[in-house]
């Protein structure tokens, strides 16, 4: 674990494998590398390594990585990152590590928090990490997935599953939603939402996989729900029912529930609770507000109802969430050891495991 002043940065080591996809080896850098605490301080240690001694690493594109670091600095992560490779050989064919992929594997600590982008996932798989979890992949590879890991419960219509210290993401794009989830996780709502800023790109998308994948394609529609969404958007505070949403598009109820869940992956209803539940969480952090004024100001009326919704979706109460996030200022560590902090007052660590636990909407 290196070290920032008096603050521990939690190291994040990337596994670097032949085959991989450029673009997914950057997310984990250029998203936890651009978290900072409120002195610009550096919150992670990004480090890149293969399963070789320091040498070049291939990938999918017609340019190869020179990677400094070989497997034995894995033994330093607090968390590793396995991103999609295109030559995973007999891991992706038969479900089985290579010799040199499993004793890279084995410098791994106990207790480690394990993160796949896209195909990434195989490795975790066929090292027994994933047996009797939840886990995705992308859509494309999810059948396949699960037919050589049977013992895996394979979601393939999430964007990333967080099942406490293993997560695995979706495709390529999910690999950004999955790390900015782990910053949201780790240091707050704030911090994840800076790093999204700098990074310009949403700091959580709605629905899931489930809207990408390719199915038959229905007559082209020139009518869309965005303008619906920007409306609600605009007024949480407010009760919004669902005939004035549809009446932003001018559309029937039944049309635009369809037309919505056809584009976000979730009802309408379900992502307004989603929407308010952000609020809720970026006012409990940044805010002095009372509970009661939190609660009316993200749409929920009363600091019962809001009590009962965030109990559902993250598992803790709004002033166990609020203690947490704001023990230290807004950007306190909380969860696993080596992020620096501690659990805050009132939560135990399988309480902050959940705080970013994936939620299937009901279908």
């Amino acid at each position: 674990m290196a070290s920032h002043g008096a603050h521990p940065r939690h190291r994040v080591v990337v596994l670097a494998l032949d085959g991989l996809l450029p673009f997914e080896l950057g997310i984990p850098q250029r998203i936890f590398g651009k978290a900072c605490d409120a002195d610009e301080r550096p919150l992670y240690e990004i480090v890149t390594c293969s399963v070789r001694p320091p040498g070049p690493v291939e990938t999918d594109a017609d340019f190869a990585v020179l990677v400094a670091h070989g497997p034995e600095v894995l033994a330093t992560a607090d968390t590793v990152v396995i991103p999609a490779s295109y030559e995973l050989g007999p891991v992706h064919a038969e479900g089985v590590l290579t010799p040199e992929l499993a004793a890279a594997l084995a410098h791994i600590r106990p207790g480690t928090r394990l993160v796949s982008i896209c195909t990434g996932g195989y490795v975790l798989a066929a090292a027994g990490y994933l047996d009797g979890r939840p886990a995705t992949t992308h859509w494309m590879h999810a059948e396949h997935f699960q037919r050589l890991f049977p013992k895996i419960k394979v979601d393939a219509e999430v964007l990333f599953v967080d099942d406490g210290d293993v997560l695995t993401s979706a495709g390529v794009a999910a690999g950004i939603d999955l790390c900015l989830h782990l910053v949201r996780r780790d240091h707050g709502t704030a911090v994840a939402n800076d790093v999204a800023r700098r990074t310009v790109v949403p700091p959580h998308r709605d629905g899931g996989q489930a809207q990408y994948i390719q199915r038959p394609v229905p007559e082209p529609q020139a009518a869309t729900t965005t303008a619906a969404r920007a409306w609600a958007l605009a007024r949480l505070d407010e009760p919004i029912q669902l005939r004035d949403m549809a009446e932003q598009e001018a559309m029937s109820v039944r049309t635009f529930t369809r037309r919505f869940r056809e584009e976000v992956g979730v009802s309408p209803g379900h992502w307004l609770t989603q929407q308010r539940i952000e609020r809720a969480r970026h006012l409990l952090e940044t805010s002095g507000l009372s509970i009661d004024q939190v609660a009316r100001d993200a749409g929920f009326g009363t600091a019962q109802s809001m009590r009962q919704h965030l109990q559902a979706v993250l598992g803790v109460t709004p002033t166990a969430y609020r203690r947490t996030f704001r023990s230290s200022g807004t950007t306190g560590a909380t969860g696993f050891d080596g992020l620096g902090g501690g659990l805050g007052d009132g939560l135990g660590e399988g309480d902050v495991a959940r705080l970013g636990a994936v939620r299937q909407p009901s279908r």
